[in-house]
């Protein structure tokens, strides 16, 4: 990928042709496309949430994440921040149960960006040295995206919701890519931009396999 600076004093990436082309056989090969949805996900502090929320302003049908929605409906019920994160493995469990319900209700057809997924709880149960319980291991067993956009990691900032350090960050960034790619689903990985270029990274792909997919579809190919 070339590199040149913009404005803001920040490294701007650009896609070739040819690079652009290995990322759509990447896709094109994976034989696991059961369902037209989208994974956005990464470390903590990758500006996920941020992304995704430029998606659904530009039309496009997107998720929530759970951990903060978990931790959030504890905290209406009189729990400490604090409390729940000690109890980890209720805390990651009920993140999955949300999660295993929210992808029970979209139908395969519905063109969708997912605010993290399934095999995110894994690389999670994975840092956190959980042992992966019933529910996990079903879910993972029907679970189908077509493509997987893993956010390279931004500069950390801790909130009540996000307690991890960097060195911790890194290693969830790296259990995501072990978890997904173990699972055959296709990767791209999305470098740091400005979050409105992060977005139409993201959507350059995106269209590029829609076109493809409708001119094959047109030919009954």
């Amino acid at each position: 990928m070339s590199k040149v600076r913009d404005g803001i004093n920040r490294e701007k990436i650009t896609i070739n042709s040819k690079e652009m082309e290995a990322i759509i056989n990447n896709i094109s090969n994976n034989p696991r496309k059961l369902k037209n949805w989208y994974v956005i996900t990464g470390g903590p502090s990758s500006g996920k949430t941020t992304t995704v929320n430029l998606l659904k302003e530009r039309g496009y049908i997107t998720t929530f994440e759970h951990a903060r929605h978990y931790l959030d409906t504890q905290r209406l019920k009189g729990r400490t921040i604090e409390d729940v994160r000690k109890q980890q493995q209720e805390f990651q469990l009920g993140i999955l149960d949300m999660q295993i319900e929210q992808e029970n209700q979209i139908f395969p057809e519905v063109q969708v960006f997912l605010d993290r997924a399934i095999p995110d709880a894994l690389a999670y149960y994975r840092f956190l040295n959980l042992p992966e319980d019933k529910n996990l291991t079903e879910a993972l067993r029907s679970v189908s995206y077509k493509n997987v956009f893993i956010l390279d990691c931004l500069l950390l900032v801790k909130d009540y919701a996000r307690t991890e350090d960097v060195l911790a960050q890194k290693k969830i960034h790296a259990l995501l890519i072990e978890v997904y790619e173990s699972l055959g689903f296709p990767i791209i990985q999305v470098p740091v931009l400005p979050p409105e270029e992060r977005v139409d990274f993201i959507l350059k792909i995106f269209n590029y396999e829609n076109q493809n997919e409708k001119h094959l579809n047109q030919f009954n190919i």
